[in-house]
């Protein structure tokens, strides 16, 4: 953390010589290997290696540095010359250690060694790989003998294909679908959502749909942070003439306007490029009622004028037209305005703009996935692009920008808790077992069980699960409960200081580096956002001889945990990843047909998508209008007036849990996390001061107390009856019974707070 606090306002663009001076002072701060120079000329290149922070696009034809300032902070942050030694911990109890914040146990640098945690001593010591799966073996025996539903084993959204597609299968010939990722957490909306309305989970845009695109319209997404090269597109699309529309709460700059730092002209000469043609501040939660009002005034323009809907596909392809038509007709503007927090004017004009456009992209984050009716949200955004047919053409359909680099692959090879979406019979006939058939425990649910007493044990491949979920306090405390935890990590994180009462860390080999295994060096593959699947090859040195690869560590817990079998072939695959996708090929031979040749494909080679070919895999058997059950995402809209609605935030000198720094740049904070963003109007009305120090007070049903103290009020651009606030920091506000409607994911865009002054410092002044 840096030594002083610093909060002002900042003028520049996203991009431009601010990212190069962030890159330059991570790299410093990482202390880089000398492989990284040549890590980031091969940073999402063929031939080359997935970067292991966003899951954007992967370009056929990419850019000489095909990397952002994320990606870069990423590659230094993995190959770092710090290393957290034996004698690191031996030297630091884990008590000690919950004191440090999340930067500072990063930065410790990366693991190299197995270890065990000693209750008595409360340290980490080094144990030899052999006995540590021995004994994970002998307690994973012990609880299978019980009752397999009792260990969950979750996954981080980095891990390999190949990675994932064992680990399932270790799980499911262990028994159980407890297969909780990082999806469950962000993304699980959209793949409960767009089945049900267009047949199949994922988005339907590849990358070269930005270059035919008229229109691009944007909800609850921040692109500058979360997938900055994805700028790269966006810049392109404006400069042709593509009108870009956004719809967020907070102005993010990345969505404003962009210099490109890979053009000479544009760094010398302080040129930038207008992003977002209009961008409209809806409330938070309030898209159901900003895309229905699209949809009303769509409506009163055809009644008007005609020629505006697209009647034919409509009558062809689509199922529920008129109850949709008739509840956006019976809509009032009143009702509308107050829920989105947008003018009657601005809605129109936002219709207009998309009527004009031939081919329409709807582009969405987690500001539509991460609420109570999230489902609903993103089924809203495809009611719009279905009036004018905007899906399964060039330039059009829905594009759910997903988080880290390997998520969405992961669903694709069977990490899910629902045995529906996983070919259980074709996994059977493979490997001769029964799997089991019912529903796993998601994130939500393993939380729930992990709080009650019912899971003993957590196997953890990746990830910073204790920080990342919701209820933070009390999840910390009933940690320690389990019998067995394990965490497969590159770096130390929070989630590795609670433990269970058999506990182990055990380190895994990066992405970036060289996985050499008996037959060689190895590949791994990843799937993005576009639902491309692409290789992905180490080239640096590992840090230590004595990490092991994710496929090697599965393995290894699989040959001491379950029977011989001798159909499932652990030691080859871990000896010839080659071989691991003639598997994953083997189980959905539709979608990796000739695998192990098409992933080196420049661009990634395509999963099949349904709804491209105006395919409908729904139960109609065709696209599907649905009425919303709310005009708000939100909690009621009848609660107090002094209830706000926190968003929870990510600093652009992050991604997901992992903090490189202190400074968002973006948002003008530096040397430190404990802000809250207010608008003028509220901090006026409640009483605040700038800079005066607040908690926050979740507002829930339960009455349990949750609060965040010894945050400092920011006055900032975000509307009125809203707040912002980092995450991980104010997890602990949200009560695990606040998630999605059905796809369970938490609802932190829109959680229920209350502002109390704190002694010390600035107080709250006297509301006028």
């Amino acid at each position: 953390m840096d030594s002083h606090i610093r909060i002002r306002h900042y003028e520049g663009p996203a991009g431009g010589w601010g990212s190069v001076q962030s890159l330059f002072r991570n790299a410093l701060r990482s202390r880089v290997r000398l492989a990284t120079i040549d890590a980031l000329a091969h940073q999402n290149k063929p031939e080359g290696f997935a970067c292991v922070s966003c899951a954007w696009a992967k370009p056929a034809r990419p850019h000489v540095a095909e990397f952002c300032e994320n990606g870069a902070k990423a590659t230094f942050w993995e190959l770092t010359g710090k290393q957290a030694l034996p004698e690191f911990f031996a030297t630091h109890t884990v008590t000690e250690l919950r004191t440090w914040d999340d930067y500072s146990l990063e930065a410790v640098g990366r693991l190299t060694h197995p270890m065990r945690y000693d209750h008595l001593l409360d340290i980490y010591e080094p144990v030899s790989w052999d006995l540590a799966f021995e004994e994970i073996g002998r307690e994973l025996r012990a609880i299978r003998a019980e009752d397999p539903k009792k260990v969950v084993f979750y996954a981080s959204g980095r891990a390999s294909l190949e990675a994932s597609y064992m680990y399932q299968l270790l799980a499911r010939l262990y028994g159980n679908n407890n297969l909780p990722d990082s999806s469950n957490m962000c993304h699980e909306t959209t793949s409960v959502a767009l089945p049900e309305v267009i047949g199949q989970p994922v988005g339907s845009v590849r990358l070269d749909d930005f270059a035919h695109a008229d229109a691009i319209f944007f909800f609850g997404q921040n692109t500058g942070s979360n997938s900055p090269r994805m700028l790269h597109q966006l810049q392109e699309a404006a400069k042709r003439g593509c009108v870009i529309v956004t719809f967020n709460p907070l102005k993010e700059r990345g969505l404003e306007r962009f210099t490109n730092p890979q053009n000479p002209v544009e760094m010398l000469t302080g040129g930038e490029t207008k992003i977002s043609h209009r961008y409209y501040q809806v409330k938070a939660g309030g898209d159901i009622a900003a895309l229905t009002g699209m949809c009303k005034a769509l409506f009163e323009r055809e009644r008007a004028s005609g020629g505006i809907l697209d009647h034919g596909f409509i009558a062809e392809h689509c199922h529920g037209f008129e109850d949709f038509r008739v509840f956006c007709e019976e809509q009032s503007w009143g009702v509308l305005e107050k829920e989105s927090g947008l003018k009657r004017t601005e809605m129109e004009e936002a219709a207009e703009i998309y009527g004009r456009a031939n081919a329409v992209m709807g582009v969405y984050g987690m500001g539509l996935t991460q609420h109570k009716l999230g489902v609903t949200t993103v089924q809203s955004l495809v009611n719009l692009l279905l009036l004018r047919g905007n899906i399964g053409r060039p330039g059009a359909g829905i594009c759910p920008v997903r988080g880290h680099s390997n998520v969405q692959g992961q669903r694709t090879v069977g990490i899910s808790e629902k045995p529906d979406l996983v070919p259980l019979d074709r996994l059977a006939e493979l490997y001769g077992f029964e799997p089991p058939r019912e529903e796993g425990l998601s994130t939500v649910d393993a939380c729930r069980g992990i709080l009650n007493g019912e899971v003993r044990a957590f196997i953890g491949l990746g990830g910073n699960f204790l920080r990342a979920v919701p209820e933070t306090g009390p999840m910390e405390d009933a940690w320690p409960k389990m019998r067995l935890t394990v965490q497969v990590a590159t770096k130390l994180n929070r989630g590795h200081l609670f433990n269970g009462d058999v506990a182990y860390l055990l380190p895994c080999l990066g992405r970036l580096e060289v996985d050499m295994q008996a037959t060689g060096p190895q590949t791994v593959t990843v799937e993005d956002s576009t639902a491309c699947f692409h290789a992905s090859k180490g080239r640096a040195r590992p840090i230590s001889e004595h990490l092991l690869s994710e496929p090697a560590i599965i393995a290894g817990i699989a040959r001491m945990t379950l029977p011989e079998n001798p159909q499932v072939p652990w030691e080859e695959w871990v000896a010839d990843y080659s071989k691991m996708r003639d598997a994953i090929e083997a189980t959905w031979p539709d979608i990796f047909k000739d695998f192990n040749t098409r992933m080196w494909m420049p661009g990634g080679f395509e999963k099949p998508l349904s709804a491209n070919r105006r395919e409908w895999k729904t139960k109609t058997g065709k696209a599907n209008f649905k009425v919303p059950e709310a005009l708000s995402a939100s909690f009621d809209s009848g609660m107090h007036d002094d209830v706000l609605r926190l968003i929870t935030l990510r600093s652009n000198d992050q991604f997901n849990t992992t903090v490189y720094g202190y400074r968002d740049r973006f948002r003008g904070v530096e040397g430190t996390r404990m802000v809250i963003f207010l608008n003028p109007a509220d901090m006026a009305r409640l009483g605040v001061a700038e800079g005066g120090n607040v908690r926050l007070e979740a507002v829930a049903a339960d009455n349990v107390t949750r609060t965040v103290s010894g945050l400092r009020a920011v006055s900032y651009d975000i509307p009125e009856g809203c707040c912002g606030a980092y995450y991980p920091e104010c997890n602990v506000l949200i009560p695990l019974s606040q998630h999605a409607e059905r796809s369970k994911v938490p609802a932190a865009k829109s959680v229920p707070v209350r502002l109390v002054a704190e002694g010390g410092g600035l107080q709250l002044r006297a509301a006028e």
